[in-house]
């Protein structure tokens, strides 16, 4: 099937399957493992560069944080209003769309001379992760339908493993000619070759095609979840809105930051450092045990980690930074995974497009929501100060969410 004819939700007898490339089942993991790095990479490709920026363009903390949350608010749009097309439209249309509109975001932010042009650059970001989240979920999960803790293991690790790298080759990149630039170009070359042999692919049929009245089955939907799967639900939703948030704050205003600080003036040692907490979260994601048993320890430990990592920035100590880092990351990776392995396990096959689009609309509102507030409140009393209130609020949030997941798992007894 054509990605026009996918496109179109044309039932699947209705077009040929004989076309296309019938690529291996690793193959196909590949290209869609390959989809969401290269997508989570290039959101945060820009993370070592936005000291350049701030005097490219005379940015303020305010005028970062505008920038990094415009991502992360149309990634919420996108995933309420189109979260679920994926069903409808097959999963290789919805990636084939996200990787068009990723590649003419990165070009936008790039080329932009001035802070609207970023937000609009971001913008177009987010809806490329917003059209691609629940469809490469859920095609992970059909195309290993034997090894579902694994699909939603691989998913997680693309996620983290992707926002940690963006950073990193960011700041390696922009060591090259035109630093704001450049980046942003070799990446969009990554996205064009991952581009062609997807849209060459001999698809499956769509999940739920709609023969019918196509324009209600995308039409956004209000979700009804079983009555025994919303606790799972609101408590993966929490952990991530907690986890996001922290990754906003090391993603935005933390470069800057350590760069005042401890006299940083590398792009890549910056890029490393803002990558630690997300490198040591996929680092646990893959290779940690997590179940619903690991939740409330895994949320105490993510509090601590983000109280020592802004105790490093208060004291001026680069180990307890990078201590506190390894620390936040990796128990938030075990948080994040059995909370959301457990949430996955409780929806409805049918639902889970829509379901875990839906889990991230909270996720990501961590990295809005919180961030900008940042920026505002640093614009008045600083970045220290700022960082230090933030840290007494995630860690009180994860004491508060650690009781409520032990206490359920109390009530429910003990899972593996």
């Amino acid at each position: 099937m054509t990605v026009i004819g996918e496109l179109r939700m044309r039932a699947s007898d209705d077009l040929s399957l004989r076309g296309g490339w019938d690529a291996s089942l690793k193959t196909r993991v590949g290209l869609t493992g390959a989809v969401m790095a290269l997508l989570f990479i290039g959101v945060n490709i820009a993370t070592p560069l936005y000291p350049l920026l701030q005097d490219k363009l005379e940015l303020g903390p305010f005028g970062v944080t505008v920038a990094f949350s415009a991502y992360v608010l149309a990634l919420i749009a996108g995933l309420v209003c189109y979260g679920h097309w994926s069903d409808h439209i097959g999963r290789r249309a919805a990636l084939v769309i996200a990787v068009v509109v990723g590649l003419a975001g990165g070009l936008v932010f790039a080329f932009a001379p001035s802070l609207w042009m970023l937000v609009l650059g971001r913008v177009l970001q987010g809806a490329a992760v917003a059209a691609a989240t629940g469809a490469s979920s859920a095609a992970l999960r059909e195309l290993l339908p034997r090894h579902q803790d694994w699909a939603g293991r691989f998913t997680l690790l693309l996620n983290a493993g992707g926002v940690a790298a963006g950073p990193v080759i960011g700041g390696v990149l922009s060591q090259l000619p035109n630093p704001t630039v450049t980046p942003f170009l070799v990446h969009g070359a990554a996205m064009l070759a991952v581009l062609v042999p997807l849209w060459l692919l001999r698809a499956r049929p769509a999940l739920a095609p709609a023969p019918g009245d196509a324009r209600r089955a995308l039409r956004p939907r209000r979700l009804r979840l079983a009555a025994d799967a919303k606790s799972q639900f609101w408590i993966a939703a929490l952990t991530g809105l907690l986890s996001f948030a922290v990754f906003g704050m090391v993603l935005s205003l933390a470069p800057g930051y350590y760069a005042d600080v401890f006299g940083i003036e590398s792009r890549v040692l910056l890029g490393v450092i803002a990558s630690l907490t997300l490198a040591a979260s996929a680092v646990s994601q893959l290779l940690g045990r997590a179940t619903p048993a690991t939740i409330a320890p895994a949320l105490v430990g993510m509090g601590l980690g983000v109280a020592v990592l802004v105790l490093g920035g208060h004291v001026a100590s680069l180990p307890l930074v990078i201590a506190g880092s390894l620390l936040a990351g990796t128990a938030q990776g075990l948080a994040f995974r059995g909370a959301f392995n457990d949430a996955a396990a409780a929806i409805e096959a049918a639902q889970h497009a829509q379901v875990i689009s839906l889990i991230y609309v909270v996720t990501y509102a961590g990295s809005a929501i919180p961030v900008l507030g940042l920026g505002l409140v640093a614009n008045q009393v600083g970045l220290d100060a700022t960082f230090v209130l933030f840290a007494a609020t995630t860690l009180a949030g994860c004491l508060v969410l650690a009781g409520v997941s032990w206490a359920r798992l109390r009530r429910r007894g003990p899972r593996a």
